[in-house]
């Protein structure tokens, strides 16, 4: 009997919370929005994401979720500058399930207009898909670039997403992008650009047998931090031929931190040139790495102890407005 009484006492206490969170205007079922939905065969709101897209107001100024049910959409998805704080989010169960592809390459669009997804509004977030372009650049005869992702959003994240791609696979263009827990892939230049941008935790993948760098960072003179690899790991599909990365513009920021780093990475010279760019002019350095790809030389430059705390991801991303995504 004391059991039954206790149980309807929780029962009312559940009850009479609800009541007042609904009075409290905290969720409301006569006012709330259904999120938009993309499913490619039709049991969604919308067929396309790029629909779905196109659906959120111009000058959004509140956080709306994408969902994209399991499924192949190949297309091309642009989140215009006007459409900020969108949520872009797979339903399936890993990343795999959900795939935004396709196929353009430099020789036709030129490297920028090669990507499969385009990202200008600010407050971005990608979730539990993969973004890729399937362009295969040996059969190209000129212009093999083609990215999967561009991204010059700022205050972008991207969570448990898949950028899959030949050369100038993932293009960070401008302001600030935490990947954590991704997979990139690639064969030259794959990450790139001049944005800040920290991969944490995510694993970085150079799947050429004859190697080449995985970023090509353009970070401007003026600007303190590019790319920082934090705590991720690099491998690659042969051993002793991936260079961590060589300089697009002369001032190019680069470090990989506490990362493990397989026998993929060219122990001797791991930094290379580009161009008439030096990689001993540009701001390239290791701290702390470990794995059999790694080492400390001449041609290795480390960062200092009493540096280190001044190139965290907080650092990295922190800006002006003191933006913290790590709990996002």
């Amino acid at each position: 009997m004391r059991t039954q009484n206790l149980s309807k006492a929780r029962r009312w206490i559940i009850l009479t919370a609800t009541a007042l969170v609904l009075q409290a205007g905290v969720v409301s079922p006569a006012t709330a929005t259904p999120q938009p939905t993309v499913a490619a065969d039709g049991s969604g709101t919308y067929t396309t994401v790029q629909a779905a897209i196109d659906a959120v107001p111009n000058g959004n100024t509140s956080p709306v979720t994408i969902t994209v049910a399991p499924g192949t959409y190949r297309e091309i998805v642009t989140v215009p500058s006007n459409k900020p704080y969108i949520t872009l989010r797979g339903l399936g169960r890993s990343p795999e399930s959900t795939v935004i592809v396709n196929n353009r390459h430099a020789g036709e669009y030129g490297t920028t207009g090669s990507s499969t997804m385009f990202v200008y509004g600010h407050d971005f977030t990608a979730r539990n898909l993969t973004i890729a372009n399937d362009f295969d650049e040996s059969t190209a005869t000129s212009g093999g670039q083609a990215v999967a992702l561009y991204t010059r959003a700022d205050r972008a994240v991207y969570r448990d997403i898949r950028v899959l791609g030949d050369q100038d696979t993932l293009y960070a263009r401008a302001g600030r992008a935490y990947f954590r827990n991704c997979y990139v892939e690639g064969t030259v230049d794959f990450i790139f650009g001049e944005a800040s941008a920290v991969f944490d935790r995510c694993d970085i993948y150079q799947k050429r047998l004859t190697g080449g760098p995985i970023t090509a960072a353009s970070t401007p003179a003026a600007s303190t931090y590019g790319f920082l690899f934090y705590r991720s790991t690099i491998t690659g599909a042969a051993d002793n031929v991936t260079q961590l990365g060589r300089p697009w513009r002369p001032d190019a920021q680069v470090l990989y931190r506490e990362s493990w780093l397989s026998s993929t990475i060219a122990t001797a010279q791991p930094w290379i040139n580009m161009s008439a760019n030096s990689w001993t002019a540009a701001r390239f350095f290791e701290y702390r790495n470990t794995g059999p790809g790694a080492a400390v030389h001449g041609n290795r430059p480390q960062l200092a102890d009493a540096d280190a705390e001044n190139y965290t991801p907080q650092k990295y991303l922190a800006g002006s407005d003191g933006w913290d995504p790590f709990d996002l």
